[in-house]
């Protein structure tokens, strides 16, 4: 009886993290966000699968890159002056918490021309997801938060609220799977 309280715990505990991951896609693969080496990230976007909870990781140097996300005509002309969000640490994570279109640049006069941008397209989680009591405290924090997090409108951007993911709804699965644990070690 003991046991089977255990292993329904533990596919409970399974099923809690499954739902609070999503992946991480760093831009570029190997080579990173950069205006050098000829990578053209429409097409790297392109080859991805992007989902509600998934995080962008923008790895680059500080020093002659940063990443700015912009709405869709900023994109289009290539214009980070008036960002949604700015990154400049050069290991940014950016959590996608909605479906639709997000926007991305380099701010460095000439970046963005020579292609280093990337439109990213979210699709809804095929997971039933957890929402989060807080907003992430983890990872890398805009130099200029957004009003609404991630919130670039796009061409065809649905307006329907989305449940928020972050590396938090890890924490609360583990005090969750913690107090099944407890309660199935209790009996």
């Amino acid at each position: 009886m003991a046991c089977t309280k255990r292993t329904l715990a533990f596919l409970l505990m399974l099923a809690f993290v499954g739902v609070s991951l999503g992946a991480v896609h760093k831009v570029g693969d190997s080579t990173g966000w950069t205006s050098l080496g000829n990578i053209d990230y429409l097409k790297w976007a392109s080859t991805k699968n992007f989902h509600v909870g998934d995080s962008l990781l923008f790895q680059y140097n500080p020093q002659f890159h940063n990443v700015m996300q912009v709405t869709h005509d900023d994109f289009q002309s290539c214009n980070g002056t008036s960002a949604i969000a700015s990154y400049t640490s050069g290991s940014d994570s950016v959590t996608l918490k909605r479906p639709g279109h997000f926007y991305f640049l380099c701010g460095v006069p000439g970046h963005c021309q020579a292609g280093q941008k990337v439109d990213v397209l979210v699709k809804s989680s095929s997971k039933a997801p957890i929402a989060s009591p807080s907003p992430s405290t983890l990872g890398s924090s805009p130099a200029n938060p957004p009003s609404e997090m991630l919130g670039a409108p796009g061409p065809a951007q649905s307006s329907a609220l989305s449940l928020i993911f972050s590396k938090n709804s890890l924490a609360w699965s583990l005090v969750a799977v913690g107090g099944v644990f407890g309660f199935a070690f209790y009996f």
